[in-house]
């Protein structure tokens, strides 16, 4: 049998992805139940976090099992197996495990060394013992994964490497400021009351905020949380829990919140965001980059027009033209005065126009008067102009633009008044929430996009060592464990064949005394063990090297082993194993 991983993660995948092919709890249960259940796979284990999504099996066949793993992915997340492969990555045997005992160091991690993904690993091993889905392999890798884990935040400064996502999400929302000095005196609130939003509660109590509202759809979980921030000893935050029906009403009251649940849809719409800082910023409610409105009555006006540094055309003026030249403009940056209104604009456009502007003048009839103009307008200009940019057409291909595009007036975006953390995958808050005036948003996406930048620390290099090294230990420990029961059997084999000896002795000296018979005994089990010593401390040394698997097939062979019996022997480990709780 042989370690594979198939999965997908922050590395491999976009958000998006990752945020429809996430798993509800359920989901991961019966995910892990049909992997066992399938052919290839004798032992499967789940880990699914915010940022990944990897499924450990041992398999007996590679391809069939990676084509196994693989549909079962798509099946279990719901995201087409078409769409789904070109974002998967598979790891077998010895970089399944350099994989993840990366993961377990947090050199894999959004933010590198956070110690998270540490919980998530052993809540993966228990889950995956509790379903009896996870045997001796597994078991064995996942609790080294978290040794491993475990030295490398003790033995280096790996932690200075990166923070927790909590952390590092706050940084983000104070804009690279001190998140004690930002969060000071602020009220938040938390949504969910799990590992991820405990964690963003103790932090920001940690930091300083005033107030610690929980929200949980078990408020029992809630009021939990809230009891623990309130008798910890490391702050003095006021903490109180309060149903999930009460959020918009909380969320009118707070400066931050963090939400972090297993909810499949968005617990904060942009509609709901809106609502809440309404009446908390004199900006309107959408940052869109558009001007005040003009006054009752009087048309809207561009800094062009303003300026009146350019003679009006017709272009763009009259009902039924064919192009919307001002949402050009609007869209661009473009005049709509001059040739400016037609810079940029495709030749096939640029015709459409042209043959609009000439049937308007068939019989040298001149347009009606424009609105608030003197009087009526010649199209005689807008025609030449037209021919000769038409002209410029055929032999560059586009208009040339005459001029900069004019400068966009855009008011400036008021001061947030909500700072919304969503740590959730799939996304708690909606994305368009960004967009309101007095709102920042920081998400999964936006996080991955500030840390794929960061610099890493010194210490990383020393974890990458400690992981290598620790990957060849784990792979020459797997390979002499996989002798082990070869040479368990061979020495139960031996053992059979002195007591079936001594009972034939027995037989034929039916008068010997117990002192002697127990010296006889005694010897020959030291002939046997001495000739057996040498050999199978040899072939364990040579199992643990790379390549040595085909020892214990040799000593099968040459010894004459019943298969069943080295089974058997394998068995009983496996069942010692799963005994055992995770490390």
């Amino acid at each position: 049998m042989s370690l594979l991983v198939v999965g997908l993660s922050h590395r491999s995948a976009p958000v998006s992805v990752l945020e429809r092919a996430s798993l509800t709890a359920d989901a991961q249960v019966k995910l892990l139940q049909d992997t066992v259940a399938a052919e290839p796979a004798a032992e499967a284990a789940l880990l699914a976090t915010c940022n990944r999504i990897e499924l450990y099996a041992d398999v007996d066949k590679f391809h069939a099992g990676v084509a196994e793993l693989s549909t079962l992915l798509a099946q279990h997340s719901g995201v087409g197996l078409e769409e789904l492969t070109p974002y998967l990555y598979v790891h077998y045997e010895d970089r399944a495990v350099h994989h993840l005992f990366s993961v377990a160091c947090g050199l894999d991690s959004m933010v590198v060394g956070e110690g998270q993904i540490l919980g998530q690993i052993k809540d993966s091993l228990a889950r995956a013992q509790e379903l009896n889905s996870a045997g001796r392999l597994l078991n064995d890798l996942f609790q080294q994964a978290l040794r491993v884990g475990k030295r490398a935040h003790s033995e280096t400064g790996i932690d200075r490497a990166g923070q927790s996502l909590v952390t590092f999400g706050l940084e983000q929302l104070a804009e690279g400021g001190d998140v004690e000095t930002w969060a000071r005196g602020k009220k938040a609130l938390v949504i969910g009351a799990g590992s991820m939003s405990s964690l963003a509660a103790a932090t920001l109590a940690r930091a300083g905020v005033a107030e610690v509202v929980v929200a949980n759809r078990t408020f029992d979980r809630a009021e939990r949380l809230a009891q623990i921030l309130t008798e910890g000893d490391d702050t003095d935050v006021l903490a109180r829990a309060v149903p999930m029906e009460s959020v918009p009403v909380e969320l009118t009251r707070a400066d931050v919140a963090v939400s972090c649940t297993g909810a499949t849809g968005l617990v904060l719409t942009a509609e709901s965001v809106a609502a809440a800082v309404e009446g908390r910023t004199a900006a309107p409610s959408v940052a869109d980059g558009d001007g005040p409105p003009a006054p009752d009555g009087e048309p809207g006006r561009t800094a062009a027009t303003e300026r009146g540094s350019l003679p009006a055309t017709g272009l763009g003026g009259e009902d039924g033209c064919p192009l919307d030249l001002p949402a050009v403009q609007g869209t661009a940056g473009f005049s709509v005065l001059g040739e400016a209104a037609v810079a940029g604009m495709a030749a096939a456009d640029l015709e459409q126009h042209a043959a609009w502007v000439d049937n308007g003048t068939v019989g040298g009839a001149q347009r009606a008067a424009r609105p608030g103009t003197a009087g009526p307008l010649d199209p005689t200009p807008d025609a030449d102009a037209i021919a000769a940019l038409a002209a410029t057409v055929a032999t560059v291909g586009r208009i040339p633009e005459r001029r900069r595009p004019e400068p966009v007036d855009e008011p400036p975006r008021p001061e947030p008044v909500l700072f919304l953390l969503d740590l959730a995958m799939p996304r708690d808050i909606d994305a368009a929430a960004h967009r309101l005036g007095g709102v920042r948003l920081v998400d999964i996406e936006s996080l991955a996009e500030a840390s794929a930048g960061a610099p890493m620390a010194a210490d990383v290099d020393q974890v990458r060592r400690i992981v290598s090294d620790e990957v060849a230990a784990f792979g020459a420990a797997l390979r002499a464990a996989h002798i082990t029961p070869t040479v368990v059997a061979l020495r139960t084999m031996a053992a059979d064949v002195v007591a079936s000896e001594i009972a034939r002795l027995d037989g034929r000296l039916p008068g010997l005394d117990d002192k002697h018979r127990a010296e006889i005994t005694q010897t020959v089990r030291r002939v046997v063990d001495k000739l057996l010593h040498a050999p199978t401390v040899r072939v364990k040394q040579l199992a643990a090297e790379p390549g040595g698997a085909g020892y214990a097939d040799a000593l099968r062979t040459l010894f004459d082993l019943d298969p069943e019996a080295v089974a058997a022997v394998s068995r009983a480990e496996d069942s010692t194993e799963k005994d055992r709780g995770p490390a």
